[in-house]
């Protein structure tokens, strides 16, 4: 009879909220505070980092731009010697190989990941998509040790002597020797497939099963109801893909700076031998003995990580709004 009566006052003490607060409850509340202000402080740490990054990069620029001004951006000399340096030439590299590489990895990864999300079997569909996300583990030095003794001799005796006689000149203008801006963008090609396929992929998956059922309950075929009810409504992802694959190509260094000749030079001609903003630096870093030298090279790697920046806020931007629209669709 007294254990029921104080089991009965402890709970009128506590009321309908629980039990009332104690050194445990104080506690617990204590470190979800202090869990949750460590998580915080982690997530701001990553654009402070980026932040500092770039304005690092900016001050190290001074002396470049200070010489130059804004022309350094749109020059293309590049002479450590006599102190003349221009970003016009590298960064002409950079977009081309990045603009070849998205060419080819673009389609490919989409089709991989519409192949791999509508067409497979369901048990088929996890390997299939291992497999072409396995070559994300892969180094980029291993990319450009094949690129260079694999990819750049086939090239060079197979598919060069057949571009050459193509109509499209000046764009195929020989006699090459591999390595060149056709064969690091291929090379980045094979490298960017990964992630444009897995962002697709993922994209694919978020369009509700409603919209594929809709269109082939209206009459429409199979591949109509794919195109219509599945591409249509994630083309901002893919766009988003398609950005966040160029803005991976943007940056690879290693495997470019093996295959893409490294010679600063705009021309038309795809076939002769370039050079990147991330394989100058990679390059002429150590080399670097003034001041003027290294203040051009931050110029150049504050240029890339500017473009670089950029490029991936904006593709984040257009997958999130993708799958935004796809959780209103599916909840209605």
């Amino acid at each position: 009879m007294e254990s029921t009566q104080s089991t009965s006052a402890a709970a009128l003490q506590a009321g309908p909220g629980g039990p009332p607060p104690g050194p445990a409850h104080s506690r617990q509340g204590t470190g979800d505070r202090i869990f949750k202000l460590a998580l915080t402080a982690a997530a701001a740490l990553v654009p402070l980092l980026a932040a500092g990054m770039l304005l690092m990069l900016f001050t190290s620029s001074f002396a470049v731009l200070g010489k130059t001004g804004l022309f350094f951006f749109i020059r293309q000399e590049w002479d450590p010697v006599r102190e003349e340096f221009g970003a016009l030439a590298f960064a002409y590299g950079t977009l081309v190989t990045s603009a070849i590489a998205l060419l080819v990895a673009g389609p490919a990864g989409v089709g991989i990941a519409l192949a791999i999300t509508e067409f497979s079997p369901p048990k088929a569909r996890e390997w299939a998509a291992w497999m072409v996300e396995t070559l994300a583990a892969v180094p980029s030095v291993i990319f450009g040790l094949w690129g260079m003794f694999v990819m750049a001799p086939f090239l060079h005796t197979w598919v060069e002597p057949v571009l050459e006689k193509f109509p499209g000149r000046p764009f195929f203008v020989g006699p090459g020797t591999g390595l060149c801006l056709f064969t690091s963008g291929l090379v980045v090609a094979i490298m960017i497939l990964p992630t444009v396929m897995a962002v697709c992929r993922e994209v694919f998956n978020a369009v509700p099963i409603s919209l594929r059922e809709s269109a082939l309950a209206l009459g429409s075929t199979r591949w109509e109801a794919v195109r219509l009810a599945v591409l249509a409504p994630s083309m901002p992802g893919i766009i988003g893909a398609l950005i966040l694959g160029m803005g991976r190509a943007l940056g690879e260094t290693m495997a470019v700076t093996m295959v893409i000749g490294n010679r600063p030079e705009i021309s038309a001609n795809l076939l002769g031998a370039s050079d990147s903003l991330a394989s100058a630096i990679a390059n002429q870093f150590t080399e670097a003995t003034s001041d003027m030298h290294l203040s051009a090279l931050a110029a150049l790697g504050f240029l890339l990580f500017g473009i670089t920046m950029v490029l991936n806020i904006i593709a984040r931007l257009l997958v999130w709004a993708v799958a935004r629209r796809m959780q209103s669709v599916g909840g209605r």
